[in-house]
């Protein structure tokens, strides 16, 4: 459902010139998993989210999203997706269900079917005691399970979550995991953007793990920790920004020095 091929985004600085954000990323997710990618803050996990959900487009490669190109249909793959961002607030104004109302309508739903989506999501993420509740009245984890509900209110067959449990205590980010775990079991394609070793080991089938935009391994966890002979996901990590940061300093270490650039 998701397949990613030499996917590339830069950037135009007015002091550094032509900054390259993501970098020759290539990954597949499939119907029914949950795919990992792992990465910390600015390795490029959420430029690669915004161009699969057409928010930016690449500068280079291809995306396909539920078999829609997107760079060339992207309204096929918004209406086909849900995205959640780690940065997306909650309208101060509008209750949970009042929001979540809005954005079905904004897919095109209305009458008996909106009202039945509404009715489900809200039961299956137990918000019915709060569905009346003001956005600027809510806690953080009451505004993350409506988060989740806009996002999946259309019942998309592709949901992309970006940092989903960031800035969570523990309960409720377990809550929050569970719920995606579940919608594995219902058949859907999960893309799982997460800086957190656990959060990977505990949902995701398969993994790539990024930095500095670009891909640095891909694989099962436990196939990579047996490939590159490492006790754990966390030492994994490590040992592969090591290596890439020491190939970067001998790339650079190699290159001819432009003589005319130092006069």
């Amino acid at each position: 459902m998701i397949v990613v091929e030499h996917l590339s985004k830069a950037f135009r600085d007015y002091q550094r010139g032509w900054v390259s954000a993501v970098t020759d990323v290539s990954f597949d997710c499939r119907p029914g998993e949950i795919f990992g990618l792992l990465g910390p803050n600015g390795a490029g996990k959420t430029t690669t989210l915004r161009i699969l959900s057409t928010v930016l487009r690449p500068t280079g490669g291809r995306a396909v999203v539920a078999g829609f190109d997107v760079a060339t249909h992207p309204e096929a793959v918004r209406s086909r997706i849900g995205y959640m961002s780690a940065n997306t607030g909650i309208y101060d104004r509008m209750t949970a269900w009042e929001l979540v109302d809005y954005f079905g309508r904004l897919h095109g739903l209305e009458g008996d079917r909106l009202l039945e989506r509404m009715e489900s999501t809200f039961d299956w993420l137990q918000m019915n005691d709060f569905r009346d509740v003001l956005g600027s009245k809510m806690s953080t984890g009451m505004k993350q399970k409506v988060s989740i509900a806009r996002t999946m209110i259309h019942d998309p067959p592709v949901l992309i979550f970006d940092e989903p449990t960031s800035g969570l205590d523990v309960l409720v980010a377990r809550v929050v995991l569970q719920k995606i775990a579940e919608l594995r079991e219902r058949g859907k394609t999960i893309l799982f953007s997460t800086h957190a070793m656990h959060e990977v080991e505990k949902l995701c089938r398969r993994v790539a793990i990024i930095h500095k935009g670009r891909v640095q391994a891909i694989g099962s966890p436990s196939g990579l920790l047996e490939q590159y002979d490492q006790p754990d996901l966390e030492e994994l990590f490590f040992h592969l920004v090591d290596r890439a940061e020491k190939e970067k300093y001998d790339y650079d270490s190699a290159r001819p020095v432009d003589e005319t650039a130092l006069k």
